[in-house]
């Protein structure tokens, strides 16, 4: 039993995004899809919609750089992941938390997902987000706590351009380089949040501690 497709493939026909980039030493060359292959979303070039975001994984990295970016989605194959279950699936898929059930259908659904597109759009799995995936993946958490979850964690979304298609019609506006006291300033202000969504989503877990399946149970549901 597959759980309802929260999720749509767009071809999109004309529209322009403002995103942002944040690297650790700055990019170098030109921009491709050859982030790390254990990402949320598959290896790509990730961008997202809110400034800060990007800010708070750089800014320990004194040499950091935040890219302002314009987007052009003409004529790119796009795939928009709803927030919820499926979404939190598709992101173990990616992490390589299904390896155990690989060639299940559930595991070669996953897989497919993002096959034919150019871009995925999804909600951002933060540093908050981590905490409360990584309890699932691990058995500590339902799927009713985890989706529950995601509502107290305000997240934001990204977007994640897979192929060297997408990555031509991003353009850098604007680079901007970050002395050390503006670093520090920006480390303080993301732990705030950061400990509040954390302790909103711990209480929402214990509500459903005792509602719903766990993801091992989900796994071998669809064997």
């Amino acid at each position: 039993m597959f759980y309802n497709r929260i999720f749509y493939i767009l071809s999109l026909t004309s529209q322009n995004l403002i995103l942002y980039h944040g690297s650790k030493a700055g990019l170098v060359g030109n921009i491709a899809p050859v982030s790390r292959d254990r990402c949320n979303f598959g290896k790509g070039f990730y961008m997202g919609t809110e400034r800060s975001q990007p800010l708070t994984l750089v800014c320990n990295y004194p040499n950091a750089k935040l890219y302002t970016l314009n987007v052009n989605l003409n004529g790119l194959n796009t795939l928009d992941l709803e927030v919820g279950l499926d979404w939190a699936l598709f992101v173990a898929y990616n992490r390589g938390k299904m390896e155990p059930w690989r060639g299940t259908q559930i595991y070669r659904k996953f897989k497919s997902l993002s096959g034919d597109c150019d871009m995925i759009v999804g909600y951002i799995a933060n540093d908050r987000m981590f905490v409360v995936l990584d309890r699932f993946f691990s058995g500590e958490i339902t799927d009713k706590a985890l989706v529950n979850s995601l509502s107290a964690l305000e997240l934001g979304k990204q977007y994640v351009a897979l192929t060297q298609k997408a990555c031509c019609q991003v353009d850098i506006i604007k680079t901007e380089s970050f002395a050390e006291k503006e670093l520090n300033l920006l480390k303080i202000k993301s732990e705030q949040p950061r400990f509040q969504g954390i302790s909103a989503a711990e209480k929402i877990c214990r509500l459903y501690r005792r509602e719903g399946r766990f993801f091992d149970e989900i796994m071998e549901d669809e064997v």
